[in-house]
């Protein structure tokens, strides 16, 4: 009997743990307004980035993660 009260706890947090690490789903557009609202989204964000970069001290430990993937422009 306990036996199997452990295995199916076990069980349990094992399902519980993989919930975790489901990705997010996010359908894909399908009307031209909600393209547009999906690129005026990721042009936003990138500014952004872009803004942060280079505002940021190039002696904070932040720097590098904040300024990756971002073109910087030319000091």
């Amino acid at each position: 009997m306990s036996r199997a009260l452990i295995l199916a706890g076990l069980l349990g947090v094992a399902a519980g743990a993989s919930a975790c690490a489901v990705p997010i789903y996010e359908p894909e557009p399908t009307s031209v307004h909600q393209w547009e609202r999906r690129q005026q989204a990721v042009e936003r964000q990138y500014a952004e980035r872009q803004r942060l970069c280079r505002i940021t001290q190039d002696d904070d430990p932040r720097k590098e993660e904040l300024c990756r993937g971002v073109e910087r422009e030319n000091d």
